[in-house]
């Protein structure tokens, strides 16, 4: 296990807008994230992509809507969705205003 997260470590795929434009996009920093959430390291992987638990709860209840049709966890789909795009899109500036 931990020699599959070395390897996902070296191929990560590379932020087109940051190699084009030099400046992050609203998605950059969302696989290391993952890669400490992998680790385990959960504190570190909220600072890197503040953004990653509202997301993991977004696509766990879009994929739990998709395996139990009778449910429906539509406004909690919403409602999540809503609250990840505003962390990115908040999280984003702060970056941006605040290292840049």
């Amino acid at each position: 296990m931990l020699l599959d997260i070395f390897v996902m470590e070296e191929y990560m795929i590379p932020c087109l807008s940051k190699k084009l434009f030099g400046i992050d996009c609203l998605g950059c920093g969302m696989q290391r994230s993952l890669v400490l959430l992998i680790k385990g390291e959960f504190y570190d992987a909220f600072l890197m992509y503040p953004a990653i638990y509202p997301m993991l709860i977004f696509f766990g209840l879009i994929g739990m809507q998709q395996l139990q049709k009778k449910i429906n966890l539509h406004p909690y789909i919403v409602f999540f969705g809503t609250i990840t795009a505003i962390t990115m899109v908040v999280s984003y500036f702060y970056k941006f205003f605040n290292y840049a």
